[in-house]
């Protein structure tokens, strides 16, 4: 068999071993007699990847203990309602807009809360970030929306802002869906994370959620369930059915 040269963006190329050990268990996990796609998510089986899953993402990104690290369903474009419905309070949320996912993240958190443009390179063509210096920050904002890599537009965010050196309280909400575990994260400047899997991490089915502990618990009423950061948080990733 000849590999075909893959340079989609996502879902993306994944290594040959990985393919290879994936398909070696794909009818017996580790002597089970089941494979995983076919294992209760409440089995300790499952139970068993999970965790090692969660420990390894903490281990390779170097995420602090005061951070939950979520696996949600719906990617990125689900993530633009759910962050809001879990953080805005209904209040007001500052946008970057560098390119067309900040664009995307803008509109659909206009459906639950107050979205003001602190900054936009719009009228440039999307050439280039905002520089941080030139933002309007909202004093009141609940927290401030970044797309640290804008893949359509090429426009990548090297360097994560300190928001309090800006003058503003409010967390950092980070999609670095398309460079998570190319490249460290400063945490100490970041409140949330979120990516789908597809792009850099595996197959398409998974999002993941970094959240600072004290960020969980504020969902509004209209949140769904399944969507509450809190309630995952507390069912350990497994409220509803994971993609096993």
């Amino acid at each position: 068999m000849t590999r075909a040269f893959n340079f989609s963006a996502g879902p993306a190329a994944m290594p040959l071993e990985v393919l290879q050990q994936a398909a070696a268990e794909m009818t017996d996990w580790h002597g089970s007699g089941m494979g995983v796609m076919e294992m209760s998510h409440r089995g300790k089986e499952f139970i068993s990847i999970y965790e090692q899953a969660e420990s390894d993402f903490r281990t390779l990104l170097q995420v602090p203990s005061h951070f939950r690290i979520l696996f949600m369903q719906g990617g990125g474009i689900a993530e633009n309602a759910i962050v809001p419905l879990n953080l805005s309070r209904g209040g007001v949320a500052d946008f970057v807009v560098s390119g067309s996912w900040s664009q995307k993240s803008l509109k659909e958190a206009a459906r639950y809360c107050t979205t003001k443009v602190a900054a936009s390179s719009q009228s440039s063509g999307f050439k280039s970030l905002p520089a941080a210096s030139s933002w309007q920050l909202d004093a009141h904002a609940q927290y401030v929306h970044l797309c640290t890599n804008e893949t359509i537009h090429g426009v990548e965010c090297h360097t994560l802002p300190d928001l309090k050196a800006l003058g503003s309280n409010a967390p950092l909400v980070i999609d670095f869906s398309s460079h998570v575990l190319s490249r460290p994260v400063d945490w100490s400047r970041v409140g949330l994370a979120f990516g789908g899997a597809q792009k850099n991490i595996g197959p398409a089915g998974v999002t993941l959620v970094v959240v600072r502990e004290d960020l969980l618990g504020h969902a509004l009423p209209a949140c769904p369930s399944a969507f509450d950061y809190k309630l995952v948080a507390d069912h350990d990733s497994m409220y509803n059915t994971p993609p096993t």
